[in-house]
């Protein structure tokens, strides 16, 4: 028998083991002292946790509702170690999590023009979104399938909501270090605009 607690993660409860809660919460301190000195650290820690509960949630299923030690640590390994994202001689976070990740299209709220369509797919397919305006604006032209298309599109793709959503549209994956290089981006971006 053991002891089980409940924790709220990302906005999602769960029941977890004891010896599993005591995992997490070292890992989720040692990522508190990491990103101490960042200006953003708030909002990384957040979409970091938000990130496993997402994976927490994939891991319950109808015959098994507790968070084990072995889905913490599994987690883990997804995520990576502070340790890892430091500036330290040695191969880069880059290089130690390159096995590529979840690559789902989405429609990117940040790029968009219209509705995010033609920038989602150039974020999946890695070129350029003007591109991908230019063939949708000759469909157009040429007889109007590509309005039809674009429209299609637009009510089929979610739009990338969450800073792993904005992850998985480009094919990275879902680690510490990426959700890290995307908060730093959009606060760096928000700063920018506030000074203009």
């Amino acid at each position: 028998m053991k002891i089980t607690v409940s924790i709220n993660l990302g906005g999602y409860s769960f029941n977890i083991d004891e010896d599993a809660y005591a995992e997490l919460k070292r890992y989720l301190k040692s990522l508190e002292i990491h990103f101490a000195g960042e200006e953003s650290s708030s909002e990384i820690l957040s979409d970091i946790e938000t990130r496993m509960a997402e994976l927490f949630r994939s891991k319950l299923t109808a015959y098994k509702q507790v968070i084990t030690i072995d889905d913490v640590r599994n987690v883990i390994a997804i995520l990576g170690e502070p340790e890892d994202i430091s500036d330290s001689e040695g191969p880069s976070a880059k290089e130690k999590f390159s096995r590529p990740g979840y690559h789902r299209m989405y429609r990117d709220p940040d790029k968009r023009i219209i509705g995010g369509v033609c920038s989602g797919m150039g974020a999946y397919w890695d070129i350029e979104p003007w591109i991908i305006r230019i063939i949708f604006v000759a469909l157009a032209f040429g007889g109007g399938l590509g309005i039809i298309i674009y429209l299609i599109l637009y009510i089929v793709l979610p739009e990338a909501k969450t800073t792993a959503q904005k992850i998985e549209m480009k094919g990275d994956p879902v680690n510490i270090h990426n959700i890290k290089e995307s908060v730093k981006k959009e606060f760096d971006n928000v700063r920018r605009n506030m000074k203009l």
